[in-house]
């Protein structure tokens, strides 16, 4: 039989022990369930995990920008939750007060919130690869170059000189983390999205490709920054293309020039050897000169029937234009303009 101090002991035994088990249960219960994010905030905050992190990386993240309150606990749960081994980058929304478990349970998913890209007024590559890029972990040079990769644009089916027309102005949702080669491949699926089976139907009736309805709307693009003349402006070169005129465009010599400062298109800038030279050869050059945007591409594939073969910016330098169906008339229109021109001391 026991005695009395033997019970003794074990009372006290079972006692200590009973009370180190609620405090270790506690403890768990605090560790996991407790609030530890966010605490003294309302708002979520924007977290980003770079490719390659490692979790003392993440860990010293988190208490760097005021994330975590409690970096003990949070550490004891992303071990015993196996997070320290299974990092994943990328870019995560963390809202105010959510608990350890909750925290890593987000973070080892992998479930970001996606960021939202723009791209517009654009004309060249270098200049595509940095604004795609802006908010994105990848470095702009690395897309520039698939740009500039005829092997890797082949598989596409676009070069060096056609690929700005595979890339179709608009907002769209990516992952911040995504690789160079997975954003090609979504600007790749987003046009092919694009051209419908009914857009496809009215470049056939226009007899041209995707490829140089996208040439012609970009001409029509830097010609007139208003969006209801674009069909007009369509019309014109549509109908010098039917009657195999040059084109004339001014802005396809700035682009071979690669000036887009010059404001007054002289002689001299016609001579530029160049197939972007829309003065010495006739017809389309091989490629876009910017961006198209959308309303720009309508614009071609919903192009104005006229009569009109001329055009020039109107002397009140409203941004619209005089149209003629005569080069006597469009001469008249011209001659207005540069004197409007020669009055305001604009001589390139």
């Amino acid at each position: 039989m026991l005695t009395d101090k033997k019970k003794k002991y074990l009372l006290v035994g079972l006692v200590a022990f009973s009370v180190l088990l609620t405090s270790l249960s506690f403890y768990f219960y605090q560790a996991f369930f407790s609030p530890n994010t966010l605490v003294d905030r309302d708002n979520p905050e924007i977290f980003t995990i770079p490719t390659g992190s490692s979790f003392d990386e993440v860990r010293d993240s988190l208490i760097a920008k005021g994330i975590v309150n409690e970096i003990i606990t949070f550490s004891f749960v992303a071990k015993v939750m196996n997070y320290t081994e299974a990092v994943k980058p990328g870019r995560y929304t963390i809202q105010p007060k959510m608990s350890n478990r909750e925290l890593i349970t987000l973070l080892r998913s992998g479930m970001q919130t996606p960021v939202n890209i723009t791209f517009n007024n654009i004309r060249l590559p270098k200049e595509l690869a940095e604004k795609i890029t802006s908010n994105l972990e990848m470095d702009q040079n690395d897309f520039l170059s698939l740009l500039e990769d005829g092997a890797f644009l082949e598989k596409y089916g676009f070069d060096t000189l056609s690929v700005m027309s595979m890339f179709i102005p608009n907002t769209y949702e990516v992952y911040w983390n995504q690789a160079p080669v997975e954003l090609f491949d979504r600007m790749y699926r987003e046009y092919n999205r694009f051209w419908t089976d009914e857009r496809k139907a009215k470049a056939e009736q226009l007899q041209m490709s995707p490829l140089q309805v996208s040439t012609l709307a970009s001409i029509v693009q830097a010609e007139t920054n208003k969006a209801d003349e674009r069909p007009v402006v369509a019309g014109v070169y549509i109908n010098r293309l039917e009657r195999n005129m040059p084109l004339q465009a001014d802005p396809t010599l700035l682009f071979a020039l690669g000036d887009f400062s010059i404001k007054r298109v002289l002689n001299v800038h016609k001579e530029v050897e160049s197939p972007y030279n829309t003065y010495k050869y006739a017809g389309l050059p091989p490629g876009p000169i910017n961006l198209p945007e959308i309303s720009s591409l309508e614009a071609v594939l919903n192009y104005q029937e006229h009569n009109y073969l001329y055009f020039c910016a109107k002397e009140d330098f409203s941004g619209y234009h005089a149209f003629a169906r005569t080069l006597r008339e469009h001469l008249n229109n011209a001659r207005r303009y540069q004197n409007a021109l020669n009055a305001s001391k604009i001589y390139r």
